[in-house]
């Protein structure tokens, strides 16, 4: 990354994606702590058939079981991708640029699968405050990951450029 540009740009992100995927870890495990502790209080005046359905939650619909476990894994996924991400982009060689892009473009695939929940949770309505807080962060780090990974992939291709002019192979 020749200019610093784009290696500035995807630092700035990568760090404020490590903070948005912290709190998306915190709201999620606090969500799926609560359901364990209340889930059986709560699914016992359920009718016997709903009673098996392996992810009730005692809070919000019924997407919100799906979204929590989906936002957990999309928040550890996404914290170590930005935390190994902030190492390669520091570091900047070829090889280095390649997983980064790599494991940014993956996070960003989760966490539109994980967005597309949050929008199901919000279509069908009743979360409550924290449960509201944790679609939006979603849906942002949706648009923020985005940015990311284009930095990133910016970043590779200058690098790209910079090594297909001095002849060396890529």
């Amino acid at each position: 990354m020749a200019s610093g540009a784009f290696k500035s740009a995807a630092f700035l992100f990568l760090v404020l994606n490590l903070l948005i995927y912290f709190i998306i870890i915190a709201i999620s495990s606090w969500a799926a702590n609560h359901a364990i502790v209340h889930s059986h209080e709560a699914a016992s005046g359920l009718a016997i058939r709903a009673r098996p359905f392996p992810i009730f939650f005692p809070m919000g619909n019924m997407a919100t079981g799906f979204f929590i476990i989906l936002s957990l894994v999309t928040g550890a996924v996404g914290f170590m991708t930005s935390l190994t991400g902030l190492n390669d982009v520091v570091l900047g060689t070829f090889a280095n640029l390649h997983a980064a892009a790599s494991s940014s473009t993956i996070t960003w695939l989760l966490t539109l699968l994980s967005m597309g929940l949050a929008c199901k949770e919000m279509h069908l309505g009743w979360a409550g405050s924290s449960l509201r807080a944790l679609e939006v962060l979603t849906i942002l780090v949706s648009g923020s990951q985005l940015i990311c990974a284009g930095a990133i992939h910016a970043g590779l291709e200058e690098e790209a450029a910079r090594h297909r002019n001095l002849g060396n192979r890529v």
